[in-house]
């Protein structure tokens, strides 16, 4: 049986949009927040060469230069004001989960509702904070080293203003995602990342049929790319709605002296319930000696060149280990971040649900994480998939442009989810006008009741 809301939002209708106002104001606004940050990635950091960083970023592009231009919208290629990205604060609220659920004093911060929260989110801005002097230090170090900053501009003087102003570009992109988040529609941090991507690949493209053009790649890898591009995109969004459910039982209870039947849900269980994170982790640890060498010119130690030579994108090792890394964060995150069975089994037990067959409490906990082992066998599998193959074959067909399987991730997740959302705004709109109705089919009907009773 398909349920009341169920019905409802089969039958929502975008046509409605104009109806709800409130889902129309979030949308402008996220829309203006959104161009302000896309404004940021043009305004360049003080003392930079332009005509060597454009050089710099030419040779670069097909490596690891296209691989964070990717993720930085643009703003890393063109050296501006947003050149870190939001990505410290991303790998900042990551460590910080992660210590929650290690660290018995932030474990218990996480139970205390409101406050806990707050604390944790300023445990978080504090931890983008220092990760970000880090990165903008080394990336200021890394300009001078590679010759590309104005020779006569003083170091220390060029070093100070570079990451004053890239730590200032990276908390006020944080201030953006959280008013977008708190005031617009979808996740704030996740839509500045989606529109950094979907803002160079249209460029991307361009040049990616231009060589097509020119005839450095045959029309056969052209068709060939656009396929895995569908089909890699298709196979995302059924992974990433795809659910075990676990039947759930209610007993009877008794109020009084009426008896009420148990009744039955079903606990879902995503194929990949870590999302996008391990790819997204495990991209960044390996990418740090590459992005390190890129910047440092010439001054490659031999220790370094070894690690590049062994390490680089597309090589069997970094394929490897990309891969026990991606296999390893989906595991850490599943269990100790997004679905603790210990936790669940006792949500379930004090409100008195059981699994039919399992005891309730610790049998409950061992079934569950056996489920989560098993289906994680599948999701981890899926994850490391989609971004090995796309890697794997820009290596071997020499694709003029950086595309991953985690920026097609990434996408996909935040599309689907900001539709629900959008979705879900439309859907207690409807509410809102049914309840409004029948209050005024109410009160319609006790005014006509009070006059016939006058006029007996």
């Amino acid at each position: 049986m398909v349920s009341a809301a169920e019905q409802m939002a089969a039958n929502t209708s975008w046509a409605a949009l104009g109806k709800a106002t409130d889902l129309r104001n979030r949308i402008l606004f996220t829309i203006m927040l959104l161009i302000v940050y896309r404004l940021g990635t043009w305004i360049p950091v003080p003392g930079i060469d332009g005509a060597a960083l454009r050089e710099f970023m030419e040779g670069a592009g097909q490596g690891i230069g296209g691989i964070l231009s990717m993720f930085t919208g643009g703003a890393l290629g063109r050296m501006g004001i947003f050149a870190l990205g939001i990505m410290p604060y991303i790998s900042a609220s990551i460590i910080v989960q992660l210590l929650g659920s290690m660290v018995p004093a932030l474990e218990q911060m996480k139970k205390e509702g409101e406050q806990g929260r707050k604390k944790m989110n300023q445990y978080t801005r504090y931890g983008t904070v220092f990760l970000a002097t880090l990165q903008s230090y080394g990336l200021a170090v890394s300009l001078q080293n590679g010759d590309l900053v104005q020779a006569d501009l003083p170091y220390w003087f060029f070093i100070a203003t570079c990451m004053i102003t890239l730590i200032g570009g990276t908390m006020f992109l944080m201030w953006l995602g959280e008013q977008i988040t708190a005031r617009g529609l979808g996740n704030g941090i996740s839509l500045i990342i989606f529109v950094g991507i979907i803002a160079e690949l249209p460029a991307a493209l361009a040049q990616f049929f231009a060589s097509g053009r020119s005839g450095a790649i045959s029309p056969a890898v052209i068709v060939g790319v656009i396929l895995m591009v569908i089909a890699t995109i298709a196979f995302v969004v059924f992974m990433e709605r795809a659910l075990r459910k676990i039947h759930i039982q209610y007993p009877r209870r008794q109020v009084g002296m009426k008896v009420y039947d148990g009744g039955s849900s079903h606990l879902p269980i995503k194929v990949n319930p870590a999302g996008v994170i391990p790819a997204i982790f495990a991209s960044s640890l390996l990418l740090l000696p590459v992005t390190i060498s890129t910047f440092s010119g010439n001054q490659t130690s031999p220790i370094m060149s070894t690690i590049l030579a062994y390490f680089g994108p597309g090589q069997p090792l970094y394929l490897l280990f990309f891969t026990a890394m991606i296999v390893f964060f989906a595991y850490f995150y599943t269990f100790n971040v997004s679905f603790k069975p210990d936790e669940v089994a006792d949500n379930l037990k004090n409100q008195n649900g059981f699994v039919p067959g399992i005891r309730p409490g610790k049998k409950t906990a061992e079934y569950l994480e056996y489920v989560a082992n098993r289906i994680l066998v599948l999701g981890s599998a899926y994850l490391a998939a989609v971004c090995l193959l796309p890697e794997i074959l820009r290596s071997q067909l020499a694709i003029p442009f950086y595309f991953g399987g985690t920026s097609v991730l990434i996408v996909v997740s935040v599309t689907m989810d900001t539709i629900q959302q959008a979705q879900s705004h439309l859907l207690a709109h409807q509410y809102e006008g049914l309840i409004e109705k029948s209050q005024l089919r109410g009160k319609g009907k006790g005014r006509s009741k009070r006059r016939g009773a006058a006029r007996r």
